[in-house]
């Protein structure tokens, strides 16, 4: 949370008093306090949070819940709003769910020891991790204001290597259905986890390994288990979709629609790893800032190879192709059709929408992805100046380019932004293939513009991995907003958010974030093959990965939390 003063943050959260108090007495004080202040804590980090126990191989554990955490940074709170506030939304917060093909020969996952991200360990059981994500989304309500969810957003990087296939589960999961998540040879695991390569965890083979020598386990039935049909319940709320980079790129980094590496992924040889550990290091280091480079090493790159089971399904599916899914009428599930993306969408290149989020209250879903490839994104200037219009569109006051007010006779909306990338993710400025004379704007321009509409309250994304909350002031208290990013649900430690925008009756507003985990035990057995069991060991395995990176929990101050801010009108 930018420039939070410890004591400020102290004082808003009323826990001056407890600094004499041992830790564990003043974290139950916290607890105590925010179960007064809170509605419907159950089922959230409010009531129980995982904890890892033991070492080597560690298990999860279900430990106390996280305090709610005031922020004052913006606007300081007035005492007794919990008498006062009225409910303007609830909502959830999907991010970075990479529904993975893992057995696609189009991947990379012999540079994971140069990018983590290249292969997870657990990224066969991503689908039953997301199914169990949507069971708890199901069964909740908003903490603070007992109000049922008015839609569920995810924000980009749905899927993982923008496969046909992963974006059949994706909107199976999210609609409801049955899912077998494999491909190629239906009768057994074409991946790298059963390729006896000691770069990768083999679950089921005693063979040595670099996991097995940092105590991973033998799990025999795992691959069987991972690649077997169930069934996902379906969200029971409305939902909407925005477009992240691995919905549009190849592992999310090298550019799309280059025929030989398309022809890579309906094909029958899957690279396993590497010739040369220096070429493997080149490829890695393209690919995070030289996308035409990477495709040229990708394409000349030697390595142990296996013949698998070819299959059209995993051809790689195109932006128009994406929203045409989510338009399909028999892909509504519980509404709306299109999932946010309308007629104006549907030649692919503008992905970018409005929709009504309650009563006074709209979402902006902006495109931040750069098709010209790497991860990061930016937006383009037509995009840009369309977010400016729409802003003024439901604005009766805002400030110009130069800090003057300016009012208009328009009525007053507030405005909630979603998209993948975060402010400081938004620096790729290669122009984009698709329109290659139109200038890019960055994350400081956009905040640049936020900060000139009072009516703006928040901004959610993704793409970090990371809990992290962040607070944009601008040249008045009432030109604050707040930036609200959310770990993914593939690392460690997979969570989702909470979302409630409350009138507090007192000229401020406040959001209430709450993090939840998804509907799974803590702990399950080895070669427990239910629907559950395997997301159980979906989040063990990833608190396990040997690229885990212990910062993506955040803080405190990232986690459970109220963000007051002034009421613009």
């Amino acid at each position: 949370m930018a420039n939070l003063s410890r004591r400020r943050l102290l004082t808003a959260t009323g826990a001056l008093g407890l600094l004499a108090a041992t830790p564990a007495q003043a974290l139950d004080r916290a607890l105590r306090e925010t179960t007064k202040r809170a509605i419907a804590p159950a089922g959230t980090t409010l009531e129980t949070v995982g904890t890892p126990v033991g070492t080597g191989f560690r298990r999860l554990t279900a430990g106390p819940g996280w305090p709610l955490v005031v922020g004052a940074d913006l606007v300081a709170p007035q005492s007794g709003r919990d008498d006062r506030r009225t409910a303007l939304t609830s909502f959830v917060q999907f991010t970075d769910l990479h529904v993975i093909d893992a057995q696609s020969p189009a991947r990379v996952e012999f540079v994971h020891p140069f990018i983590g991200s290249a292969h997870r360990p657990q990224e066969t059981l991503g689908t039953q991790g997301a199914a169990a994500l949507v069971r708890r989304v199901n069964a909740i309500k908003g903490p603070y204001t007992g109000r049922p969810f008015d839609f569920v957003l995810n924000t980009g990087d749905n899927t993982d290597n923008h496969e046909t296939v992963e974006l059949e589960w994706f909107l199976t999961i999210l609609n409801g259905g049955t899912i077998t998540p494999n491909t190629g040879d239906p009768a057994r695991f074409e991946g790298v986890q059963n390729s006896r390569a000691k770069l990768y965890w083999n679950p089921g083979d005693s063979v040595s390994d670099m996991y097995k020598d940092k105590a991973f386990p033998l799990m025999p039935e795992l691959l069987a288990n991972a690649i077997k049909p169930f069934t996902s319940p379906g969200l029971n709320r409305p939902w909407y979709s925005v477009f992240g980079n691995h919905d549009d790129s190849v592992q999310g980094t090298f550019p799309s629609g280059v025929p030989l590496i398309d022809a890579i992924y309906t094909g029958s040889v899957k690279i396993e790893g590497f010739s040369s550990e220096s070429d493997a290091a080149k490829l890695a280091q393209a690919m995070q800032g030289s996308p035409l480079k990477a495709v040229e090493l990708l394409l000349n790159f030697r390595g142990p190879i296996r013949r698998v089971t070819p299959d059209s399904r995993r051809r790689p599916f195109t932006p128009k192709e994406y929203v045409a899914a989510h338009r399909d009428p028999r892909n509504a599930g519980p509404g709306p059709v299109g999932h946010g993306f309308g007629p104006a969408n549907a030649s692919g290149r503008d992905l970018y929408y409005t929709f009504q989020i309650a009563p006074g209250v709209v979402g902006i879903g902006m495109d931040t992805t750069n098709r010209a490839g790497l991860a990061d994104g930016s937006l383009g200037d037509g995009q840009f100046k369309w977010i400016e219009r729409t802003l003024k569109s439901g604005s009766s006051r805002y400030y110009d380019t130069k800090g003057n007010l300016v009012r208009t006779s328009a009525g007053d909306t507030l405005f909630v932004l979603f998209s993948h990338h975060t402010s400081t993710s938004m620096d790729n400025l290669l122009p984009d293939p698709t329109n290659l004379l139109e200038p890019r704007r960055d994350g400081a321009a956009l905040v640049g513009l936020l900060n000139r509409f009072p009516n703006v309250v928040a901004w959610v994304n993704g793409h970090s991995h990371r809990n992290r909350i962040t607070a944009h002031r601008g040249a008045t208290p009432e030109q604050g907003f707040w930036e609200i990013n959310t770990a993914s649900h593939i690392d460690y430690p997979q969570h989702a958010r909470i979302i409630e925008l409350t009138d507090n009756g007192d000229g401020t507003l406040s959001l209430f974030t709450t993090l939840i985990e998804s509907d799974s035990p803590y702990e399950a057995e080895y070669g427990d093959g239910s629907t559950a069991g395997l997301a159980s060991l979906y989040r063990q395995i990833s608190l396990n990965d040997l690229h885990a990176d212990p910062g993506l929990m955040g803080s405190a101050v990232d986690h459970n939390t109220e963000l007051v801010l002034a009421k613009p009108f």
